[in-house]
């Protein structure tokens, strides 16, 4: 006489499949815990997002000036190509309701007596009152700034927010990238370390 295979009650498997949709997120939300404790862990500086233009050809610029700017007592140019061309160039990204750019301005200010270094801004959906007030108030760090009032030239860049900067060295390759403020770890870390290896090329 031969056994008989056990035979698993019908509603078994439905409740079997309910628990696991049910333990799923659970497990999901740990996994994705777990990378992000480790990137914070792992002591790298978030902020340095690496970016797929790092390497390649700047975007080209081409946007109008910021009218009543004034940069040495003249009017300040547009940002153009030929603004950066040939010239180790910090790009800035900022506008005058960014409250980390009025923190990251002084920085700014100091890096464009840097003689080694062209600094340029890109004002991001500003209006242009706000913006020559910030410049008036805080300080102008650039020799050239171009108005992007729609955020096109932001993504041609691949900004992720602002304040946002962009090392060009002088053949017009995008060399660092910077997400944030600049603090004094991101500039011994990262930006001085890019113009020294872009001077010495």
């Amino acid at each position: 006489m031969s056994a008989e295979t056990p035979v698993e009650p019908e509603n078994s498997r439905p409740g079997k499949m309910r628990i696991v949709f049910a333990v799923l997120p659970l497990v999901i939300f740990a996994g994705l815990a777990v990378i992000f404790w480790s990137q914070l862990d792992s002591g790298r500086d978030i902020s340095e997002i690496p970016s797929a233009l790092i390497g390649t050809k700047a975007p080209s610029l081409d946007m109008p000036p910021l009218e009543g700017a004034t940069f040495k007592g003249a009017a300040m140019p547009a940002l153009t190509d030929a603004a950066i061309k040939g010239k180790l160039t910090l790009v800035n990204v900022w506008a005058s309701w960014c409250v980390p750019c009025r923190e990251e301005n002084p920085i700014i200010l100091e890096l464009a007596k840097d003689p080694r270094l062209t600094v340029v801004g890109i004002n991001y959906k500003d209006q242009t009152d706000n913006a020559l007030r910030f410049l008036g108030e805080l300080g102008n760090p650039f020799s050239a700034v171009g108005v992007d009032p729609r955020g096109k030239a932001a993504i041609d860049w691949g900004v992720y927010g602002i304040p946002e900067s962009y090392l060009v060295d002088a053949s017009g390759t995008i060399v660092y990238k910077r997400v944030g403020p600049f603090d004094e770890r991101s500039l011994k870390g990262g930006l001085y370390p890019a113009i020294e290896k872009a001077v010495a090329k």
